[in-house]
């Protein structure tokens, strides 16, 4: 370490060791593990991200006060510190690198979309307010928080692969509604009724939907005025886990009239072409097990943008997936930080080909954290078209 300033040694190792928390907060997030033993390393990995630079700067201040002011050797530290100091330089090789290449300006992988935005500030369209505790009346209000500000992003997505048929084929893609009985369900209602109004071909919801049981009995007000010429589908995510039978919310959405795609694989016609639909809620419940058929196209719904390698091992041809909300939040340039996923935020949300999938991931309609910052919700109306 001879021949760098210590102070920017000890900043560059400060800053991996915010890196490696983050990254072990977005992979621990991505497992199917039950929630209470979550939130229990949640809570531990936050401990020790302010717990371990304060103990290493009280046991070692001699040592680290020799090193910035005075031309110290880093032999002065302890080993346990100089080893934990080095596995945070580390973390710039392994995650640190990585994170910069898949920043969203660089565009990796990126699908070139094109996008008709209008945003909508849903507190506007009703005489009431959308929050129900004073908590959520608070977050709501605070600066910079986007989160009743529903971005309806019309996407002309070119799909690899796409039977001709299919050209112009709209489907209207939902997810992480997230009712938690904080927000008042007309929200979402009016996302549905949104969705509806723009005449799609097809409906998806990929999941999260409800958080509280006593928001089941939200489901038929919201989801049943949903149309769409050949359907509206659904699959449940993570949250939806917190239910106490998740059949419950399933059942729900059937009285609603939506077909239950989680965890299998169906054939249907869409826009006369034979196609094949398949729900995948994995790790939370089982994979499908997609069995071979003659069809011409394969669309895919999500839960998880982790599941990106199994669409094309299977060769699924469109994917559908939220999940990470877009990372909840987005700095300038640099964009999202925080992504429950095993790849971190590097399918935060957006658009990506990876031969032979087409993803496109949601950042979500709601969210148990009522703040989003330059990070609005999203109802996605796509166009699917032929790449030219």
């Amino acid at each position: 370490m001879n021949g760098f300033p210590g102070w920017l040694m000890l900043a560059i190792a400060l800053v991996g060791h915010g890196g490696l928390h983050i990254a072990i907060y977005n992979r621990i997030n991505a497992f199917g593990w039950p929630r209470r033993w979550i939130k229990r390393l949640v809570k531990l990995f936050l401990f020790t991200t302010v717990a371990i630079p304060i103990a290493i700067a009280w046991s070692q201040s001699d040592a680290l006060r020799e090193i910035l002011f005075d031309g110290g050797s880093w032999r002065a530290l302890d080993r346990s510190v100089r080893g934990y100091l080095a596995v945070c330089l580390a973390s710039w090789v392994v995650f640190g690198i990585p994170w910069i290449l898949w920043r969203p300006i660089l565009g990796l992988e990126s699908v070139a979309a094109t996008r008709k935005i209008t945003v909508v500030d849903v507190t506007k369209a009703f005489s009431h307010s959308l929050t129900t505790t004073p908590k959520a009346t608070f977050e709501s209000r605070l600066p910079l928080n986007q989160v009743l500000q529903l971005s309806i992003e019309e996407i002309e997505l070119p799909v690899v692969g796409l039977p001709a048929e299919l050209d112009g084929y709209r489907i209207a893609h939902l997810s992480d509604i997230h009712l938690t009985g904080e927000i008042r369900s007309d929200y979402a209602r009016f996302a549905v009724q949104q969705a509806t109004k723009w005449r799609p071909d097809l409906i998806a919801l990929t999941g999260d939907i409800i958080d509280e049981q006593g928001c089941i009995d939200w489901l038929f007000e919201i989801f049943s005025p949903a149309e769409a010429t050949d359907g509206c589908y659904f699959i449940l995510g993570n949250h939806d886990t917190r239910i106490v039978d998740s059949w419950e919310t399933r059942q729900a959405m059937d009285r609603a009239g939506w077909i239950d795609l989680g965890s299998q694989s169906i054939r249907r016609r869409l826009g006369g072409v034979d196609c094949q639909l398949i729900g995948n809620e994995a790790p939370w419940f089982a994979r499908p097990a997609v069995e071979p058929a003659e069809v011409c196209f394969r669309l895919l719904l999500s839960h998880s943008p982790d599941q990106f390698g199994w669409a094309r091992r299977n060769g699924i041809d469109l994917m559908l997936a939220g999940h990470t909300h877009g990372g909840q939040g987005r700095l300038p340039l640099a964009g999202p930080i925080l992504s429950p996923s095993r790849h971190g935020s590097r399918y935060a949300s957006g658009d990506f080909y990876r031969p032979p999938t087409t993803l496109h991931v949601t950042r979500g309609l709601g969210g148990v954290h009522l703040l989003r910052i330059n990070c609005r919700p999203e109802l996605s109306l796509l166009t699917l078209r032929v790449p030219s």
